[in-house]
């Protein structure tokens, strides 16, 4: 099974939202989250950590896990498994890093789960209950 670490990186009241560029195999274009795959030997935590460090520099400090999705746009069989952690503080200023992003959106959380061109439609759910979890109506 693939699994991704994926953060919900929070700054006063807002999610860290980061456009795929145009030319990804999947989800090309739509909004997402920061993340990616858990390599082989690496826990969760140091996969966020990774990921987070190469795509927008930088490191989070204490993130904490909120919750786990399937992908269910791939073959029931065996979707991608996704874990979400909250990150409400790091070192570093996010920037675009490298080459899966070409843009970043701080996005409040009372507008995160109607965003246009999110990567799932499952994150409209997600960023929900983000919201209720923080209380933001």
């Amino acid at each position: 099974m693939n699994e991704y670490a994926c953060a919900l990186i929070i700054d006063h009241g807002r999610l860290l939202l980061g456009r795929r560029a145009p030319y990804r195999k999947s989800y090309a274009s739509k909004w997402d989250l920061i993340g990616g795959r858990i390599e082989t030997g690496e826990t969760q935590l140091e996969a966020l950590t990774r990921e987070l460090q190469e795509e927008i520099a930088i490191i989070p400090q204490t993130p904490a896990y909120f919750d786990s999705l399937p992908d269910p746009h791939v073959a029931p069989q065996d979707p991608p498994l996704y874990h979400f952690f909250r990150v409400e503080a790091w070192s570093g200023t996010p920037c675009i890093n490298n080459h899966e992003h070409t843009e970043l959106a701080l996005v409040p959380l009372s507008r995160a789960g109607t965003w246009p061109d999110l990567a799932l439609q499952e994150y409209s759910d997600l960023f929900r209950r983000l919201a209720a979890f923080y209380s933001v109506p």
